[in-house]
This record gives C-alpha cells, structure tokens and sequence, in this order.
C-alpha cells in the first residue's frame, strides 16, 4: 500500500513537471513570437514644431513624413507635434539634445549668438525668393556647419522669402518709420534700428494679440502669413523691400539617428536636399497666393518706394552686414569667407 502510495506521488510530481515544462515552454515560444512582432513594428519618431500646422514650415514637416513613410514602406512612422504641443521656440534644439522629440525644426535667429554664422545671410542679403535662399542656406549649414549642431544630425534647411514690412498704417518713408513699434526676430532687430523704427521681440504666436491692444503697429517678416495667420484683416499694408529673411533648420537626435537602420537613413539623406527645394518652392508660390488673397479679402495695399526713398534705405541697410562681418572675423570666424560663398551661391541660384 504504502508502495502505491509512494508510486503515485512520484506520478503526481511527474506530471506537474511535466505540466510546468510544457507551460514554460509555450511562454517562451509565446514571447519569442511578441519579440518577433515587436521587432516588426513601425520605428516612430516624433517631429516637433513651435508654429501651426497651417504655417509653411509645418506643410514641410506633412510633406517630409508622407515621402518618409512612403519610402520606408512605412517602416517609420513620423508623429508630427506642431504649434508648440511639445516643445517652443525656446527649448526645440536642446528639447531634441535631450531626448523630449526625435526631431525638431526650429530658427536659428530666435537664438542670438548661438549660431553666428548663419545671421550673416539671414541679414539683408538681396534675395529674390525663398527658392533662391533655401538653396543658399541649405548649401552654407553644409560648407560651414555651426558648433551648435555638432551634436545634432541635420536633417534638412530652408528659408523664407526676404521678410517685408508689414503695418496697420501706410509707411512710404523712413519718416513713416520713425519710431514705430515693429516686431521683428531677435538677432535681426538692428536692421529695424539703423531704420528708425523701434524693434519687438516676441513670438509669432503672441502677435494677433499685440496688433490687437496696438502695442505693436506691424512686423517683418514673410508675407504668407497675412493669410495663414488672418493677419491681413490688421496688417492692410506691406512695403515692397526686401529686408531679412529667416533660416529653418531640422535636427534629429544624434543617438536616435545612429539607431536608425542603414536604410532609413538613406532615404532621410536623400530627403535632404529635396526638402529644401520642395520647400522654397512652396513658400514662393504660397506668398503670391496671400498676397491675392489679402488684396481680395482686407484691401491690402503694396506701396513701392519711390527711387530716391529705396536709395537712402540701401544706404542704411548695406553697412549693417559689413559690420556684423567684421565683428566675427575679430572673434575668429570664418566669416568673410562664408559672406563670399553666400553671393556666390545667390548668383548660381538666381540664374538656375
């Protein structure tokens, strides 16, 4: 009996072993078949952005994910975060150093000092649109690639078209000018100064408001966002010069872009340079439409300067850069060279 006993004991033990074996077995496999799926899934990465998704530097952002997706055979999957949902203007580029988004796309102007270089051809440079310049600035972060980024993978640059002077009240002179309170990007406010105005820093988003209350009687910048930005319905007057334009560049994360599978990368680097022109043409063509549209909806009025009032701005204007050169040249920065390549690269374009 107690033999019996002791037999199925045994058979009991052998059994749960058997049973635990086989459980154990199946979670392995199980789990070899979530990491195979897991290994399946889409690479994500998120893209950030400080304006809204209507403005054209965030149709670049639609545009860069849809051609990534696309050419990945939507292996990456690109989670756009436009209007400052994840990171401002303030904190994109050391947002994405430290981990907060994958990408970023930023200004470089809206942080004086930290990429001298690129203030040179964002100052008054004699673009003819953002086609022109986006080559120019593409080409130049390429030749002379800012300490800033060093940490950074670049992942595209563009520009806007020469900003223009945008008011609620008509300015046909520097007399006009005198004084005004004008938004302007941070590192570009001396170009307001030598022309009398009084210049304002604050974010575009802030803008609507301080048209609003008059604290500021209009602002430079690109004119796509008379209609993007309903604008037009304050600003019913633009002034035809060219002043500054701004620079965007994208960035990616360094150790997420040494994550990335090699192909992938191929096909971001191949997306570089078509960004750029993609983009350029884009701003171009938008600009022409807002400004129809503007002139349809809000009456905005184009004035043109006479010849001699265009003649006394060139003389104010054309000093400003020379200046800036030579302040960088005295810090060590290559930056007579990097003037030389930006109208080399202006011509070549402007000819293409």
């Amino acid at each position: 009996m107690l033999r019996k006993s002791l037999l199925g004991v045994i058979a009991v033990l052998l059994l749960a072993g058997l049973a635990v074996t086989g459980c154990s077995g199946g979670a392995a496999k199980e789990g070899k078949k979530e990491e195979e799926s897991g290994a399946a899934k889409p690479i994500v990465l998120k893209y950030a952005f400080f304006a809204p998704a209507n403005t054209f530097p965030a149709k670049q952002m639609e545009k860069w994910k849809e051609e990534l997706e696309k050419r990945t055979n939507n292996k990456v999957k690109v989670e756009l975060f436009p209007g400052g949902t994840l990171l401002t203007a303030q904190n994109m580029y050391d947002g994405v150093k430290n981990g907060v988004a994958d990408i970023g796309l930023s200004c470089p102007t809206y942080e004086p000092g930290r990429f001298p270089l690129l203030a040179i051809s964002d100052l008054p440079s004699g673009f003819p649109n953002s086609r022109v310049a986006s080559r120019v600035v593409f080409d130049l972060i390429k030749e002379f690639p800012p300490d800033a980024f060093k940490d950074f993978k670049i992942i595209t640059a563009f520009a806007t078209e020469p900003a223009h002077l945008m008011v609620t009240e008509p300015v046909t002179s520097l007399q006009d000018l005198k004084g005004k309170q004008i938004r302007i990007s941070g590192a570009l406010t001396p170009v307001l100064k030598e022309l009398g105005a009084s210049p304002v820093g604050m974010p575009m988003s802030e803008v609507p408001e301080a048209l609003q209350t008059g604290i500021i009687k209009g602002l430079v910048t690109s004119r796509e966002i008379l209609m993007d930005l309903k604008l037009a319905e304050k600003l019913k007057y633009t002034t035809d010069y060219p002043l500054t334009i701004t620079s965007f560049v994208a960035v990616m994360n360094k150790d997420v872009w040494n994550s990335l599978p090699p192909d992938v990368q191929k096909v971001i680097d191949d997306l570089s340079l078509e960004m750029a022109i993609w983009t350029g043409e884009y701003m171009d063509n938008h600009v022409k439409e807002a400004l129809e549209w503007s002139k349809k909806e809000h009456g905005l009025q184009i004035i043109t300067l006479s010849p001699e009032e265009k003649a006394a701005w060139d003389k104010i204007l054309k000093p400003i850069q020379d200046k800036y050169v030579e302040e960088l040249k005295a810090k060590g920065l290559p930056a007579e060279e990097y003037r030389k390549r930006l109208y080399e690269l202006k011509e070549k374009y402007s000819k293409q």
